[in-house]
């Protein structure tokens, strides 16, 4: 699907363009200090979907035994959503990324189901956090994504 797999060594504060369109418009920076070998892919470019395909190549600073997720989304500066979600725990885990390795590879093609949330114009920050703990004290990776909604779905 993606025949194309690149690593960039992306430096700390400097926006990276994820896509734009009509409709949509999208970017991101890392929230830390630390040049990250890291390429994220969104496809298609539009809010008017209901399944994203995403492509994530990754490696990663520490081994990922356990990892949550925390999502953080500000909608034109209020704060609208906290979200947290336990992906490895150690034990059973269902995604690729579990039990991965510091300096390991990770390549991944996952949907994004959006279909249930309707944007409204305006602009969006969302803040996703990874943390190799359940008490979120040590971060393994911080994503800032700024998307611009140009058009109401409605």
């Amino acid at each position: 699907m993606f025949g194309l797999l690149f690593f960039i060594l992306f430096t700390p504060g400097v926006s990276e363009f994820l896509c734009t369109s009509s409709d949509l418009e999208m970017s991101y920076t890392f929230c830390d200090s630390t040049a990250h070998a890291f390429m994220f892919n969104l496809t298609p470019c539009t809010v008017n979907k209901s399944v994203w395909k995403a492509a994530l190549t990754w490696i990663p600073r520490s081994d990922i035994h356990i990892l949550k997720i925390v999502f953080h989304v500000w909608y034109d500066g209020a704060k609208a959503l906290t979200w947290k979600e336990l992906l490895c725990s150690g034990a059973d885990d269902e995604y690729s990324v579990c039990g991965r390795l510091k300096g390991e590879t990770l390549a991944a093609e996952f949907d994004i189901k959006g279909s249930r949330i309707q944007f409204p114009k305006g602009n969006y920050t969302v803040v996703v956090q990874g943390f190799s703990d359940d008490s979120e004290n040590n971060m393994l990776m911080c994503l800032n994504f700024t998307m611009i909604v140009k058009q109401d779905a409605f």
